[in-house]
């Protein structure tokens, strides 16, 4: 469109417009222009009309004052037109055609995106031939409008203050969405989505995707910093793995950045080979002293705040970690407070030792109907466990995909 000034002198053309991205729909704060060598944008406040051929001014063009920038601002044309964003609603990655603006309140929004073929031709020109080409085989041509409310942009070139305001909406579906979403996505953009998540989310939405090479990619592409923060919030064996698949000098300066408990859990999972039960095991188990009664035991697991997957069993250990027993988290709580827990624990425990393969190890937890088994060095001490998930993933990789989704 062309801009006209307060006397309708020729300004230049409407290059692309500015937005600020508020909720819940972005909106437009300035104008760039084309041809007009003394000033790049100007202020939105300053127009006083627009359609799709002219944009007229309140102001003469000499009294045109440079738009100031923010760093929470986007150019719609050059960052979301053409551009991949997440449908919300759908759950998944689709390209923007057209966008949809709408005057509200004196403002100008950006209210919607058009995902369609309809889209497309309208803005390029040629909707009304597409119209009839469609009219005269007797179908219809609806447009795919998605409201803004209902999706989240995806661009790798936007710096980290517009990511976290414009991913706000993505990180609050399910980590394993977010899994597949970041699939259909390219390297770059999959960073930033990354870049986007608390440390949590990121953790947890790293652990849903299945492909180990694209994990890789995705910690490596972040920064030492922000990569070990991550591997922080991962379970240890997830960590292990994912750092058993980088070079050997980028899994080094991630270890060393991390927290020296979290980095001592990893590098002791890392001395297993992958292919047995301390490969596959983690190291987030709940242990109670054999000393204690039921009420100071289910004490000591409030004070632990285990994960809902490392708490299927609660295994009761010596002072040196020996393996002594193990009690059922139904028959803690059903115990009377004072009754000490080696009178009510399993002392036969079925364990695996660290060295056992993937296999011997699925045998066991499917004959003994277990949902983790504890692994032991030979000397019978406590060192981890293997979920029966893990497991089967191993052994099983057509499996791979069906990983159970944590609720919690």
């Amino acid at each position: 469109a062309e801009v006209v000034d307060l006397r309708q002198h020729r300004v230049g053309r409407v290059r692309d417009l500015i937005v600020v991205m508020s909720d819940p729909f972005p909106r437009v704060t300035g104008v760039v222009l084309k041809n007009n060598p003394r000033v790049r944008s100007i202020d939105w406040g300053v127009v006083r009309s627009w359609d799709n051929k002219e944009l007229s001014l309140k102001v003469e063009a000499q009294d045109l004052q440079p738009h100031t920038r923010t760093d929470t601002e986007l150019w719609l044309s050059r960052q979301v037109l053409d551009k991949q964003i997440v449908d919300m609603d759908g759950r998944r990655v689709v390209r923007v055609n057209d966008l949809q603006l709408s005057q509200v309140d004196g403002s100008m929004l950006l209210v919607g995106v058009d995902i369609g073929s309809r889209g497309l031709m309208r803005r390029i020109g040629l909707e009304g031939l597409g119209r009839r080409v469609i009219a005269s085989l007797g179908r219809d041509w609806p447009h795919k409008l998605i409201s803004w409310e209902a999706v989240d942009p995806v661009k790798s070139d936007v710096n980290s203050v517009k990511l976290r305001i414009a991913h706000t909406k993505l990180a609050k579906l399910h980590p394993a969405d977010i899994a597949e979403i970041v699939h259909e996505l390219s390297p770059d953009d999959r960073s930033a989505v990354f870049a986007a998540l608390d440390d949590e989310k990121a953790a947890d939405t790293l652990e849903e995707i299945q492909d180990e090479q694209m994990q890789a990619s995705i910690l490596e592409r972040l920064d030492v910093e922000r990569a070990s923060d991550i591997l922080e919030a991962m379970s240890p064996d997830e960590a292990a793995d994912l750092l058993a698949d980088l070079p050997k000098e980028r899994a080094q300066q991630l270890l060393q950045k991390m927290e020296e408990d979290e980095a001592e859990d990893v590098e002791e999972l890392l001395a297993y080979r992958g292919d047995t039960a301390g490969g596959l095991m983690t190291t987030e188990y709940v242990g109670v002293l054999h000393t204690l009664t039921a009420a100071q035991a289910i004490d000591r697991l409030r004070e632990l705040e285990p994960d809902a997957e490392s708490v299927y069993y609660v295994y009761v250990v010596d002072e040196e970690e020996h393996l002594l027993g193990v009690l059922s988290l139904r028959d803690l709580i059903v115990a009377k407070p004072e009754t000490p827990i080696r009178d009510f624990m399993i002392k036969n425990v079925i364990a695996v030792r660290v060295d056992a393969g993937p296999r011997e190890v699925a045998e066991v937890t499917s004959k003994y109907n277990l949902l983790a088994v504890p692994v032991v060095d030979e000397h019978n001490r406590l060192q981890g466990i293997v979920t029966v998930d893990d497991v089967m993933e191993r052994v099983m990789p057509a499996r791979a995909g069906l990983r159970r989704r944590r609720i919690f």
